[in-house]
C-alpha cells in the first residue's frame, strides 16, 4: 500500500464527513440515498466531475479534480474575471441539459422552511428581528413559479474548480435535481456580488438580478441554524450573517 503524507478532514459533522487521503476523497454519508443521487447526477451532468474510484457504502471514493476552487465564501476570490465568466458558461451548459427525473424542493416546502428558520433566528436571538424581517421580505420574492432545469443544488463557489480561465471540475452533487436556474447562480455568487456580472456574461442570457439577490437572502436565512447546530462556531463569524446584515 502506498504511503500518504497526511489525512486531512475536509468537512465533518453528524450527517457526513469528507476526508482527503493524497489525491483521493473519501465521503462517508449517514444517508446512502444522498450518495446514490450524487453518483447518478454526476453521470448525467455535462460538466467535468470527480472520477468515481469505488463505492462501499457508506463510503464513496472520488479522485481529486484538477485546479483550485474558484473562491471561498467570506474571502476575496483570487480567480480571474475570465474564470468567473467560464463558470457562468458551465452553469448554462448544466441548465440546458436534460434534468434528473426527481424534483427539488417545492415552493410550499421552501416557504414553510423559510418561516421556521426566521422564527428560530428571532426566538434564539441569533439576529435582530429587523434584520430577519428585512431579509425575509427580500427572500419571499424568490418564491414564485419557475421553469425547472437541471440544477446542481449546492453550487457554492468552493465547489467549482478552475485552472487559469477554464473550469476543470465541479464537485459535491448530492443536491442535484430539477429546480430554479437562478438558485444555482445565486449560490455561486453568494458573498461575491462583484462577480455577478461576470457570471451573467458567461451564462449568456439576461437574468433577473433582483431574484438572484432574493435567493441570497433565502439561502442565508435557511443556513444559519444548520451551521449553529453543526458546530461551525459563533454566528457573528458566519459569512452568511454578514450578507444578511448587509442587505437593505
Amino acid at each position: 500500500m502506498a504511503n500518504v503524507e497526511e489525512v486531512s478532514v475536509v468537512v465533518a459533522h453528524r450527517e457526513r464527513a469528507t476526508l482527503r487521503v493524497g489525491d483521493v476523497f473519501l465521503k462517508v454519508d449517514a444517508d446512502p440515498f444522498r450518495t446514490d443521487v450524487e453518483i447518478q447526477v454526476m453521470e448525467m451532468a455535462p460538466l467535468p466531475t470527480p472520477t468515481i474510484l469505488w463505492r462501499n457504502p457508506p463510503v464513496l471514493a472520488l479522485a481529486a479534480v484538477p485546479g483550485t476552487a474558484l473562491g471561498h465564501l467570506g474571502e476575496p476570490s483570487a480567480a480571474t474575471s475570465a474564470a468567473w465568466v467560464a463558470a457562468g458558461a458551465a452553469v448554462r451548459a448544466l441548465h440546458n441539459a436534460p434534468p434528473p427525473p426527481w424534483p427539488g424542493r417545492s415552493l410550499d416546502e421552501l416557504a414553510s422552511g423559510l418561516a421556521r428558520e426566521c422564527e428560530w433566528l428571532v426566538a434564539n436571538g441569533v439576529l435582530p428581528a429587523e434584520v430577519v424581517t428585512r431579509n425575509r421580505r427580500l427572500a419571499e420574492r424568490a418564491l414564485r413559479p419557475w421553469a425547472e432545469v437541471f440544477v446542481h443544488g449546492d453550487l457554492q463557489v468552493d465547489h467549482v474548480f478552475v485552472t487559469g480561465d477554464e473550469v476543470t471540475g465541479v464537485i459535491d452533487w448530492s443536491e442535484g435535481s430539477r429546480g430554479d436556474a437562478l438558485f444555482d447562480l445565486a449560490t455561486l455568487t453568494l458573498g461575491h456580488p462583484e462577480h455577478l456580472d461576470d457570471v451573467i456574461v458567461g451564462y449568456g442570457t439576461d437574468v433577473d438580478r433582483e431574484l438572484i439577490r432574493a435567493w441570497w437572502s433565502l439561502r442565508c436565512l435557511s443556513n444559519v441554524r444548520w451551521l449553529v447546530e453543526h458546530g461551525y462556531g459563533p454566528p457573528e463569524e458566519y459569512p452568511e450573517v454578514a450578507v444578511l446584515r448587509s442587505r437593505t
